[in-house]
């Protein structure tokens, strides 16, 4: 294996002799967009680092419908918090944008969490970095309208993946949002319209981010500037 896994930032922040110890229980997987990672409840026996692409996590109800609370990029990790112990998933996670990820089991992070000061920090990073996102995006989709948060959430995609286009259906961008996907088809083509984006068969290019960022809510910057995206 090349030094592929370094494009995830979290392992690359290992110091390279830890990275060296953990890089022969790793496997690289392609992962394609829909992809279920984690269901509500499964113990967690991976941990995935993405090379790039999205990982979405979402908090399920009881009727199914279900919400974004956070996003996983080539900055971080899914499942990390079972390095600690034994870990079940609180969320569905599930591949968003489609991309490559180092895959470690969960066995062997825990092995090599209980002697390493930095894998432990590592994944208490990741963890933190979840845990702000969520209160972020718990309070944009309680307090601000369908058009500020459309227009949040292509900004973060975009920083996330690094890409003016993403591919995704309005059917799959209203479940993220937790909106009616009639009022993604309404904000899409009042934007589209405006000149901030082109949409046609699920896949949205971005015309003008400055734009875009003026009719966003605050909480894509606040996101940056605490260093989560």
């Amino acid at each position: 294996m090349p030094t592929a896994p370094l494009a995830n930032s979290l392992l690359a922040s290992l110091p390279r002799a830890e990275f060296e110890q953990l890089r022969p229980q790793m496997t690289v997987l392609s992962l394609a967009q829909g992809k279920v990672l984690a269901e509500v409840g499964d113990e967690i026996d991976q941990v995935y680092f993405p090379f790039g692409g999205m990982i979405s996590l979402l908090t399920i109800m009881r009727n199914g419908k279900a919400v974004e609370t956070a996003t996983i990029g080539k900055d971080g990790a899914f499942g990390a918090s079972a390095t600690f112990g034994l870990h079940k998933s609180q969320v569905r996670a599930i591949i968003q944008i489609s991309t490559t990820a180092a895959v470690i089991p969960a066995a062997s992070m825990r092995r090599h969490g209980e002697t390493s000061k930095a894998l432990q920090l590592m994944c208490l990073r990741s963890n933190e970095n979840l845990l702000a996102q969520a209160r972020v995006t718990a309070a944009c989709n309680a307090l601000h309208l369908i058009e500020e948060r459309f227009c949040r959430w292509l900004l973060q995609t975009s920083s996330v993946t690094q890409n003016m286009t993403i591919h995704l259906t309005q059917e799959f961008l209203s479940e993220m949002l937790g909106v009616r996907r009639t009022s993604v088809t309404e904000v899409a083509q009042k934007l589209q319209e405006a000149g901030l984006i082109n949409y046609s068969r699920g896949v949205i290019n971005i015309l003008d981010l400055n734009a875009l960022k003026a009719r966003s809510c605050e909480c894509f910057e606040t996101l940056r500037e605490q260093n989560v995206i």
